[in-house]
């Protein structure tokens, strides 16, 4: 699995400030056109890892960061579509593991070719740390071939 920094997605920097400020963490941000309109996605998850995103959580972001990316990108020619990471969420990219600290995910290691599962206590830019009844393990990214949560 590849870690690529969240700043190094396009205008990330620009608004994960203000979605942190609303109580929430910005987790994946994309910008494409079609035609002249801009497309843009948007994935925020709480800051608590056993707080659910709801409808309303997704509705006071999208009114306060769409006028925010409209500005940035020059145009109001734009579709936003905003969402919770939801419960089967696919983890997509390594830094996602630092920013769901406290979730209960399971990777596929490669190396013992099962799946692993935990709780994630810590991460970095190489590895996560899982703990699964009092034992901890940590899984280099490179072993990792897929990701997800583990809904209860």
């Amino acid at each position: 699995m590849e870690y690529i920094p969240l700043k190094s997605m396009a205008y990330y920097d620009e608004c994960a400030p203000l979605v942190e400020g609303l109580g929430y963490i910005l987790v994946e941000l994309k910008i494409t056109s079609s035609g002249s309109t801009k497309k843009i996605s948007a994935v925020i998850a709480s800051k608590d890892a056993v707080v659910d995103i709801g409808v309303n959580d997704c509705a006071k972001v999208h009114h306060a960061l769409l006028p925010r990316l409209e500005a940035l990108l020059g145009t109001e020619d734009t579709y936003m579509e905003l969402t919770s990471p939801g419960m089967e969420r696919n983890i997509k990219n390594a830094a996602e593991f630092a920013v769901f600290t406290g979730r209960e995910i399971r990777v596929w290691d490669k190396t013992v070719t099962d799946w692993v599962s935990g709780v994630i206590t810590a991460s970095d830019e190489k590895s996560v740390t899982l703990e699964k009844d009092g034992e901890k393990i940590t899984v280099p990214f490179e072993q990792i071939a897929k990701a997800k949560f583990i809904h209860i």
